[in-house]
């Protein structure tokens, strides 16, 4: 398998980068899998920093159709996520779309949720359409890149928690610079990436979100390729940002604050230190439990903790509200997975939950919904 190397920073250009970690033989996709696990493939997810503007990101790039060998989002499971596309549908409807492009769409849930709110033509563009059996967009199997072309009208570009995604961002906002016509809009909802970090979540920077693309650097793009700022809002206090924005010609270049490198580097290297910790106080737990423990998250939440030394001799499997997932095996691991369902036959049962900021909705239906007597080690 080959990997592509980056030389410089994907936002600024900038050579001057310095290498920050590594976390050996990750697995190299996200999802549930049915083969053996002799046929999963890893590598060295390494990250290094740029010294000028302070960006963290992925060193070396596993080739996309590696990446994204399947569907591995669970964005039409939980509420949380549907509170998300909710919230985002009535955010993008403010500012009455005649028709929309939408960018990486996945299961058209976001398409769904507008559509109630008003029926207009929707094009999801996806290289990996899973949609919903309600879903009424019309789908396009690809990828935004220099090849895409669409002849149909629209006056709004969307995407959700897409941007985090990217390779080359300021290529990205490049090509759509090109793309999106003069005072056309442009919605998107990207996770909040420092928030993220800040509280330790396994699923801000990884193989998929190779790029630790915060507000400063959002904006910084957003200036750089003439697009103007209309508003932005927090959701889900530090789940997603929302962006409204508008193609305009007039906009100048900003730069970015000075001190982003080192409030970066602090920030990823306590991530780090946080879990060398937590991963020993597991392993001890692991060792003396008389309890089945178990370990949620059938996603790279698991496969971080894993990746960071979780010994998981002791762990009788893992648990997903997914039923997509359930039956199957987390790539990289040989754990496999459960529904939560199986908590009701234990007295006890614990419960190794580091989802994020999904946390709260797992507990409280495991408690509320399946065996209250469960202990969770947060």
């Amino acid at each position: 398998m080959l990997l592509n190397e980056r030389k410089a920073d994907v936002v600024t250009g900038s050579n001057n980068l310095e290498d920050l970690h590594t976390l050996k033989k990750f697995p190299v996709f996200m999802g549930s899998v049915e083969h053996d696990q002799s046929k999963d493939l890893v590598a060295d997810m390494s990250w290094s920093i740029s010294r000028d503007s302070g960006l963290i990101q992925l060193k070396n790039l596993l080739p996309l159709d590696v990446l994204y060998q399947s569907q591995t989002t669970t964005s039409a499971v939980g509420a949380i996520w549907m509170s998300h596309h909710k919230a985002f549908a009535q955010f993008i409807f403010q500012y009455n779309p005649s028709s929309a492009l939408e960018l990486g769409g996945a299961h058209g849930v976001l398409a769904n949720e507008f559509h109630a709110l008003a029926n207009i033509p929707w094009t999801i563009l996806e290289p990996n359409p899973s949609p919903t059996d309600d879903c009424h967009a019309h789908f396009i199997k690809g990828f935004f890149d220099d090849k895409f072309e669409f002849d149909s009208p629209f006056d709004a570009v969307i995407h959700s928690h897409v941007f985090e995604h990217l390779y080359e961002p300021s290529q990205f906002m490049k090509q759509l610079k090109s793309f999106i016509g003069e005072s056309k809009l442009m919605i998107f909802s990207l996770p909040h990436l420092e928030a993220w970090l800040a509280k330790k979540y396994t699923n801000c920077i990884n193989f998929e979100h190779s790029v630790f693309l915060t507000e400063p650097y959002v904006e910084y793009l957003l200036a750089k390729y003439g697009f103007r700022l209309l508003k932005k809002e927090y959701f889900n206090d530090g789940h997603s940002i929302f962006y409204a924005t508008v193609k305009d010609s007039s906009v100048k270049s900003t730069e970015l604050p000075l001190y982003l490198y080192e409030k970066n580097k602090k920030l990823y290297m306590d991530f780090v230190c946080y879990h060398e910790m937590l991963i020993s106080d597991l392993n001890k737990m692991l060792e003396i439990s008389t309890s089945p423990v178990y370990l949620f998250g059938a996603h790279v939440f698991a496969q971080y903790l894993i990746a960071f030394g979780l010994n998981t001799t002791n762990i009788v499997s893992l648990l997903d509200n997914d039923k997509r997932k359930q039956g199957r095996r987390l790539y990289g691991t040989n754990l496999m997975v459960q529904s939560p369902a199986v908590l009701l036959e234990d007295n006890s049962p614990v419960v190794i939950l580091k989802a994020g900021v999904y946390n709260n909705e797992i507990k409280a239906d495991i408690l509320k919904n399946i065996n209250n007597s469960t202990v969770f080690v947060e």
